[in-house]
């Protein structure tokens, strides 16, 4: 039986919904033939304080981006991170505790630590341990802390994302691009979505994950749009639900309020386009579902090469101004959709929804 290990951690929700998604593909693809564990071991280790150090750099990358930006230059140009780690002492001790209790095959690291942590912990990769594959979330603007480590693979979502590691000097033997890791579900059949129009409803997804704070004004401005069928995704943040349904009694067109839901596949694929943030997996999802995106926000570093993949790729653009989001709107959806007839047309040529599944029969192999 082939024994998996992810590991993940909670500073940006890309990497779980990678994690995810990829223990999801191995229970598809290999069943009860594999053993699949993921752990957080930043999470599992310092409990609350690794609670207020998440929350403090969602604060940091939300209210100060340019003060992260700063940061994730730097990083960037880091040649070498061997020592950088070496303050994490207590997750090392319980990481090797897992280790010896699970002995993985294989360890997969969809967080760019733990690499890093394992090179300080195991030294260069040993025929004689576990293969160790680095998942990459990010697009064309990949940080340099993601590779400039010891692994056996580097998985990567695109090829322009690979095309950066080559010219880093990764060797190409050690790269693979199956697409970033989403839910299997997105490879299931779905129903048949025309095109929008009059007749068959022209639907528009919010996902609100950023500026929460002004995220209502922008559900009112959204729902006077004349056409559209808005939905407006909240997630678990109950004040902001609050705050929306309130808008529900105001606004000029009514519009469906959802939390957060596991049909989100469901829900990107029934939809013509989908505001949102320019995270990760946020936007490797809309792909999959072949969804056209409209950028709303983009945080400085890791976000600023997924956004300039929509637009490079022609599959959506980046309005960051209420106005913008709008006028970005009416702009699709007129002179028949043609607009977003073509960002439709480019966003199939991406989609790989069944990247999970390809990347768990990978796994299985090594």
């Amino acid at each position: 039986m082939k024994r998996i290990l992810i590991l993940t951690a909670a500073f940006g929700e890309g990497h779980n919904s990678a994690a995810r998604g990829i223990r999801d593909g191995l229970l598809r693809v290999a069943g009860p033939d594999a053993q699949v564990e993921v752990h957080d071991l930043f999470a599992e280790t310092y409990g609350s304080a690794n609670t207020w150090a998440r929350e403090a750099y969602l604060a940091l990358i939300n209210q100060w981006p340019q003060a992260w930006a700063r940061v994730y230059r730097r990083l960037d140009r880091q040649e070498k991170f061997s020592g950088n780690f070496k303050v994490f002492f207590h997750v090392k001790s319980y990481f090797r505790r897992l280790l010896e209790s699970f002995r993985p095959d294989v360890i997969v690291s969809v967080y760019p630590a733990y690499p890093h942590i394992m090179d300080e912990m195991l030294g260069p990769l040993d025929r004689n341990t576990a293969k160790r594959v680095v998942v990459i979330t990010d697009s064309i603007k990949v940080n340099a802390i993601w590779y400039r480590c010891s692994a056996d693979y580097f998985l990567l979502p695109n090829e322009r994302s690979a095309a950066v590691l080559h010219d880093a000097g990764i060797s190409p033997r050690q790269t693979r691009t199956f697409g970033f890791p989403v839910s299997p579900e997105f490879a299931e059949p779905a129903v048949f979505r025309p095109p929008p129009s009059s007749e068959s409803g022209r639907r528009v997804l919010y996902l609100i994950n950023a500026r929460k704070t002004i995220a209502p004004e922008l559900v009112l401005r959204l729902a006077a749009i004349h056409g559209i069928e808005l939905t407006v995704a909240v997630g678990r943040d109950r004040r902001l639900r609050k705050a929306v349904e309130r808008i529900q009694g105001v606004a000029f067109r009514p519009f469906t309020v959802v939390g957060w839901s596991e049909e989100l596949p469901r829900l990107l694929r029934a939809s013509h386009l989908l505001i949102s943030k320019a995270g990760g997996a946020t936007v490797q999802e809309a792909i999959s579902a072949g969804c056209p995106m409209i950028v709303n926000h983009v945080i400085p570093g890791q976000e600023e090469g997924n956004a300039r993949y929509l637009l490079e790729t022609n599959s959506g653009t980046v309005a960051t101004s209420q106005d913008a989001v709008v006028s970005a709107i009416e702009s699709a959806f007129a002179n028949d959709a043609a607009r977003w007839r073509e960002w439709s047309t480019n966003v199939a040529t991406l989609s790989r929804p069944a990247a999970s599944l390809d990347i768990a029969k990978f796994l299985l192999s090594i």
